[in-house]
């Protein structure tokens, strides 16, 4: 378990989606390179785009997360910030609703 003090600095691997969405794809160990081409194809497939993102934070509580941009998936057609602010809003109202 991590102490309270350290939950800002979990770091974990995650798929941001253009509409905000994220998708945890590794947390313990760095994902392969098959892993991330598996996932741009099934994004493709769906005519989603994203990025391949290190999440800092715990989503669920703590301080704000802070998304990383590690490189593009599936052609995006929204800038990175754009979708992580989305993202940033939806974890802090689910924040507020969960309690």
């Amino acid at each position: 378990m991590v102490a309270a003090r350290d939950r800002s600095i979990e770091r974990r691997w995650v798929v941001l989606g253009e509409d905000g969405r994220y998708s945890t794809l590794g947390r313990v160990s760095d994902p392969t390179e098959e892993e991330i081409l598996g996932t741009e194809a099934r994004l493709s497939a769906q005519g989603l785009g994203g990025w391949l993102a290190v999440m800092q934070g715990n989503p669920r509580i703590g301080s704000i997360p802070r998304l990383m941009e590690v490189r593009p998936l599936a052609t995006p057609r929204r800038p990175f910030a754009e979708a992580a602010e989305v993202c940033i809003r939806g974890i802090l109202a689910s924040r507020t609703t969960i309690r």
